[in-house]
């Protein structure tokens, strides 16, 4: 529509298509028009006052297959002729169905995410983490490109020593298995028996230390600790991946690669690029770029995390060759990532400018911040079974007589709508206080509002007796504002694509959906003298809700 207008606009205006496109906007009120054009910018090169080119602009533009146009003030607002709307927007929509609003950019990505650490499960900061990771994913795929998924395993260090000093202390031949305990759940309970130990045996802290020099120097019975202590939060996380429909391409691990960026610094040591400092530290000044002086190597020549983050992204760049890397992960690193990024471009990679720190905001409880150490988490786990009996108390309440084993399965499908949703319709680098009763419901601005949305429309396309046609005649206020909202999705998915924001589509399905039941109660769709083209509108309502749900990575119902 707006490219309709904007030929327009050209024969009577200097402007170019793209110019007028540009300058055109939707009001905020709909009986001000469905798009407005502002003149201030036209007078500068008409050399005439605002006012007087709406004038004449709404004059010209009466004739040419508009509904209505008039001028108020130094705006023209502009009326789409109804039918024409119908008719583009849902013969689009019904001819391209999943695909419509899809691109075609053709661009290689790789995306890192949830990168945990191995001595504790993962929390509900990760599950954010993992909702971002793969609405971004999926909003890349639908423009068109081909994206890697990726994966860091922090798998050694202080903190995985930590766990494994308080399991050979206090452990005695424990197990997950005699537990009877998610095995990432049973390392991380030792992780906070060592916090807690600590406070009446600070020497823990030393111990830990001299756990991990054995580590780093090969003593086979610290090894052996340490590679079943983490076989067991793998096979958690794996566990807990599947319950998200969590896919990853490729594992890496930072006990494989935490020494290789010792080469990379040495090398730029010698090429002047980075300098050694009295102690014996190797730094680099950033200083030009505003982010001061930072160490690469330690003055015992031990790496540190940015140090294996430099073989990593010169890694992932030969592995996949991607014309864009996303690292997922809390704005808490926004200084690590641009010291990162500025220490690769002076190291003279090519493709660091296409690195990109895609963050988002911390997640809290009610009662506030969370503290690993001390076991004030909510972790992913317990919070989706918490939620999933939630979601089957209300299904009972609603279908009593619904097989339990559907009743569970929606519970599922509900739950993560609900998490997903209420994790990705927040601002992305906005924190935010998860309230699982509140996601839960099914009214207002949820996940499950959305799929019992989605569901009566289908609903009401199975009770129909009449099939679905573009037959139009008289279009109501109501349908011209949800054909409105449909014609504008392929532009929602260009914004979330551009900003790497999909709140944007979160905001636009639950408008959608608003837009939807409004239509549906005011109304009458089966028996109405306009019934098959009611019907079509809401097929057409439905293929966009639905792929609005799944670029959110939200699995539709076709029955709540």
């Amino acid at each position: 529509m707006k490219e309709l207008i904007a030929k327009k606009l050209q024969k009577f205006t200097p402007l170019s298509e793209a110019g007028a496109i540009s300058l055109l906007t939707a009001p905020p009120d709909p009986k001000l028009g469905d798009y407005s054009l502002p003149c201030f910018e036209l007078a500068k090169k008409m050399k005439k006052s605002p006012i007087q080119i709406a004038a004449d602009l709404a004059s010209q533009l009466t004739d040419t297959g508009f509904e209505k146009v008039e001028a108020v003030g130094p705006y023209i607002n502009i009326f789409i002729n109804r039918k024409t709307l119908a008719q583009d927007t849902l013969k689009k929509i019904l001819k391209e169905k999943e695909r419509f609003g899809a691109g075609k950019e053709r661009e290689k990505v790789v995306i890192e995410f949830p990168s945990p650490n191995t001595n504790k499960p993962l929390h509900i900061g990760h599950a954010r983490n993992i909702a971002l990771g793969q609405a971004v994913t999926n909003i890349l795929r639908f423009r068109g490109n081909t994206v890697k998924v990726v994966n860091l395993n922090n798998d050694r260090g202080i903190h995985i020593c930590k766990s494994m000093v308080a399991y050979e202390k206090w452990g005695a031949g424990d197990s997950p298995e005699k537990r009877k305990i998610k095995p990432d759940h049973f390392v991380g309970d030792y992780y906070v028996k060592f916090a807690q130990m600590l406070k009446e045996h600070p020497e823990l802290e030393q111990e830990a230390q001299k756990c991990l020099q054995k580590w780093e120097s090969g003593d086979r019975k610290t090894l052996q600790l340490w590679k079943k202590m983490n076989a067991w939060a793998f096979k958690g996380f794996k566990e807990t991946y599947a319950q998200f429909d969590l896919k990853i391409d490729k594992e890496y691990f930072e006990s494989k690669i935490y020494n290789a960026g010792k080469k990379i610094v040495m090398d730029a040591l010698k090429r002047g690029i980075v300098y050694k400092k009295s102690d014996g530290a190797i730094a680099i000044d950033l200083s030009t770029e505003g982010l001061g002086e930072k160490v690469l190597l330690r003055a015992d020549g031990t790496s540190i995390y940015i140090t294996q983050d430099l073989y990593l992204a010169a890694q992932k760049h030969k592995d996949f060759k991607a014309d864009t890397s996303l690292y997922v992960s809390a704005i808490e690193q926004n200084h690590h990532f641009k010291v990162l990024f500025a220490t690769l471009k002076r190291l003279g990679y090519p493709w660091a400018d296409k690195l990109y720190h895609l963050n988002y905001g911390m997640v809290n409880l009610e009662s506030g911040r969370m503290k690993s150490r001390e076991g004030a988490v909510v972790d992913s786990d317990d919070l989706l079974i918490h939620m999933q009996n939630l979601a089957v108390q209300a299904i009972s309440e609603r279908h009593p007589a619904l097989p339990i084993k559907e009743k569970k399965e929606r519970a599922v499908a509900i739950t993560l709508a609900a998490l997903r949703y209420y994790f990705l319709k927040v601002e992305r680098t906005k924190d935010l206080t998860f309230r699982p009763e509140e996601s839960l419901q099914f009214e207002g601005d949820t996940g499950p509002y959305l799929l019992y949305s989605y569901a009566r429309a289908q609903s009401i396309l199975a009770k129909a007796a009449k099939k679905p046609g573009l037959h139009i005649s008289a279009i109501s206020d109501i349908e011209k504002r949800l054909l409105l909202s449909l014609k504008t999705f392929p532009e929602m998915v260009t914004q979330a694509y551009e900003e790497k924001a999909p709140s944007i589509i979160a905001n636009y399905a639950f408008q959608l959906a608003q837009l939807f039941n409004e239509f549906y109660h005011a109304e009458k769709v089966v028996g109405s003298e306009t019934e098959e083209f009611k019907l079509v509108l809401i097929q057409a309502y439905a293929y966009v809700l639905k792929n609005a749900l799944e670029l959110l990575n939200i699995r539709v119902l076709e029955e709540m």
